[in-house]
């Protein structure tokens, strides 16, 4: 069962998403919370799966919790999924270089929400990788110069050459299915290729290889792969 905490000031939001999840046989709302703060601490106490983090809230915002969430040891397997009302909201690319794996718009169809809780813990690939590619590619472009150690990440010099080319195509939003056509191996070998780069580099999920592709210069904002 994947258990997920909601966060978000508006009431009637929790409520839609909870009907939504709780209405499915694999995932159930385990609590809801009104603020960061709340959030960092039903967190802590209610140890989640995955959360669903409104950006804009009182008291603590999402983007700080999200920061202390993907800091604190204790909640290393907690995966946070902003929730944002446009695509290009400031605040998501600092929420995914914070640790956030992902994100999604708020009128998102209920199909892609409920998918993209799943995918969040099976942390098998981005949410939305399109957008999202564009997001980062948007945010980086407005960057005086690369800032590899803004994630607090490792730098990409530890990582083998295979392993640079495999970052720059997950920073081009490809899967390990489509890295493994681009590369002809199979999509066990590119999915190992991707889980020791996470591993030496230090990333808690692929959304954070791909702010670390873009940050590092290894991936330039326009490139479609």
């Amino acid at each position: 069962m994947i258990r997920v905490l909601l966060a978000d000031d508006q009431l009637l939001v929790r409520a839609g998403f909870r009907v939504l999840l709780d209405m499915q046989d694999d995932l159930t709302v385990v609590g809801e919370a009104d603020d960061g703060e709340a959030a960092l601490r039903l967190a802590r106490e209610l140890l989640p799966d995955v959360v669903l983090m409104d950006i804009r809230m009182p008291r603590m915002d999402g983007l700080e919790a999200t920061r202390r969430i993907a800091s604190d040891p204790v909640l290393a397997e907690v995966r946070v999924v902003v929730l944002t009302t446009f695509e290009l909201d400031e605040y998501v690319f600092e929420a995914l270089r914070s640790g956030a794996a992902g994100f999604l718009v708020k009128d998102t169809e209920p199909a892609e929400l409920l998918r993209a809780v799943r995918v969040a813990v099976a942390g098998d690939a981005l949410l939305s990788p399109g957008v999202t590619r564009r997001l980062i590619g948007e945010f980086a472009a407005r960057s005086k110069a690369p800032e590899a150690s803004a994630t607090g990440l490792t730098d990409i010099s530890v990582l083998t050459e295979r392993e640079r080319e495999v970052l720059a195509l997950v920073g081009m939003g490809l899967s390990n299915e489509d890295i493994a056509r681009r590369l002809v191996v199979s999509p066990l070998t590119a999915k190992t290729h991707v889980s020791r780069a996470m591993v030496k580099l230090g990333a808690r999920d692929r959304a954070q290889l791909v702010v670390l592709a873009y940050e590092s210069g290894l991936v330039r904002p326009g490139w479609l792969g």
